[in-house]
């Protein structure tokens, strides 16, 4: 996989790329193990934005950290070394077998969930610098 930088101009750049690599289903993006991933357009809000504010939970601020890494998210999908684990629910505070996280580079995750064999939603992908020893504690998947 070639996990390269992407720079683009500004927001508006990289909202379209993910549309029209992502959400374009002429193109679907499918994992190694054959599952259809959908994105959707809502998507890139949640992906590439970051909170200023950590305990208010709010994405209010595009990431551009993020946003390079935004073709990273189809070369891990579709990456058979990718460690995969079992995705972490915060309300029911259980690990949770449809949430799939898939991790390559030492830190960077691929959340997606799992609605049937052969088909998942792309949930965000970011850098896990500060949870990465979590999320590899994590069940395998």
């Amino acid at each position: 996989m070639a996990y390269n930088l992407t720079v683009l101009p500004n927001e508006a750049a990289y909202r379209a790329l993910y549309l029209n690599t992502y959400c374009n289903p002429a193109n679907p993006i499918i994992t190694f193990d054959n599952i259809r991933v959908q994105f959707f357009p809502d998507g890139f809000d949640h992906a590439f934005f970051e909170s200023t504010n950590r305990a208010a939970a709010n994405k209010n601020q595009f990431s551009q950290a993020r946003s390079e890494r935004i073709t990273w998210i189809k070369d891990t999908l579709e990456d058979g070394t990718a460690d995969i684990r079992q995705g972490y629910d915060k309300k029911t505070k259980s690990y949770d077998q449809s949430r799939r996280v898939a991790i390559v580079k030492g830190d960077y995750v691929v959340v997606i969930w799992i609605k049937n064999a052969t088909t998942a939603k792309f949930i965000t992908a970011y850098v896990a610098d500060n949870s990465i020893g979590k999320i590899l504690a994590s069940p395998a998947w």
